[in-house]
């Protein structure tokens, strides 16, 4: 890294953390991600190439950025990922590449990510019955995901860390069942609040809350709080004695963790946000297009120094814009 000094925004908050992703589409179609006919064909120019994201990559870290997660919609389904993975993962200065999948593909292309210089992965994975996994997200096969998260290993990456979006009515009887993983397969286990990004009547009928899903864990096992480490996001983490996992909470809903939030984050189609829930997003195309290194750099440094000090939603009234979370990089 540089010995240029850390980049922080206006509340005194590190920034060192982006989320980049390189398509808003999918092969999956979870119903509280995405609508079920997918999002608008923007078509290839709609869409940032790899050379336009390889650039707001190098930018960042010159800023600061430390660590980059690239994200979707589905990642692995943009031809040329890999290439363009082990072209970051050569940045000088970024010291942490992640990516966030669906798992899907993950048994035919774990070798080749692990090759490109992804050092972890994260595999959203919202139920562990057949059917529940085929109604959430509209058709997936959860015997792909499974399979990929063994090729992961197999590959020589980490235990990919599981992401379930934990709903009231949905899945919440599942929540032991996760919790168990992290003594059979060693898997880290995150339990992510639903978060509301569609004006849905009555959404907060699907909301858990973290501390609800540490009591009913709690209810069979006992729970140490552990140290988070290097480069971990905003879970609350602990483990069942024992276990090779750790188990998270993250509680976007019902406890921000808006002042320790050091991310920001880039669309597939260049808009930039300071804030998953903020309405402000800067359009980075004209630094783009032609480039331009400089004035790329400063609208960056203008996003962080506007990134709001929290967001306003809890488990009741809301307001921002609707968007779909494939739209935004989750």
């Amino acid at each position: 890294m540089s010995g240029q000094a850390p980049l922080r925004d206006t509340y005194n908050r590190r920034i060192n953390y982006l989320r980049l992703s390189v398509t808003d589409r999918c092969n999956l179609r979870c119903f509280y991600c995405m609508p079920a006919e997918g999002v608008q064909d923007v078509g290839h120019c709609g869409v940032l190439s790899f050379e336009e994201l390889q650039m707001i990559a190098e930018c960042a870290v010159r800023l600061g950025i430390e660590k980059i997660r690239i994200t979707g919609g589905e990642p692995t389904v943009r031809a040329g990922l890999v290439d363009f993975l082990a072209k970051l993962s050569a940045i000088p200065g970024l010291r942490h590449l992640a990516l966030t999948t669906n798992g899907l593909l993950l048994e035919q292309m774990a070798a080749d990510l692990y090759r490109a210089g992804v050092q972890r992965l994260n595999v959203s994975l919202d139920s562990l019955n057949p059917q529940r996994f085929r109604e959430i997200t509209r058709g997936g096969d959860l015997h792909k995901v499974l399979a990929g998260l063994d090729a992961a290993l197999a590959a020589g990456f980490p235990h990919p860390k599981i992401n379930v979006v934990i709903m009231r009515g949905i899945n919440d009887a599942e929540i032991l069942d996760f919790a168990e993983l992290t003594r059979t397969r060693g898997c880290p286990v995150r339990f992510i609040e639903y978060m509301p990004v569609v004006r849905e009547e009555g959404w907060h009928r699907l909301c858990f809350s973290g501390q609800e899903v540490l009591q009913r864990i709690a209810e069979q096992y006992r729970l140490e709080p552990i140290d988070k480490g290097a480069f971990s996001g905003p879970s609350q983490d602990f483990r069942i004695p024992g276990a090779t996992g750790s188990i998270g909470i993250i509680t976007a809903v019902s406890g921000h963790f808006c002042n320790d939030c050091n991310r920001i984050r880039v669309t597939a189609r260049g808009q930039a946000k300071g804030c998953l829930f903020s309405d402000e997003k800067t359009d980075l195309l004209p630094f783009l297009r032609p480039p331009d290194c400089q004035a790329l750099c400063a609208a960056l440094q203008r996003i962080v120094a506007s990134k709001p000090e929290g967001h306003g939603i809890r488990c009741g009234e809301y307001e921002h814009s609707n968007f779909s979370m494939a739209q935004v990089g989750g």
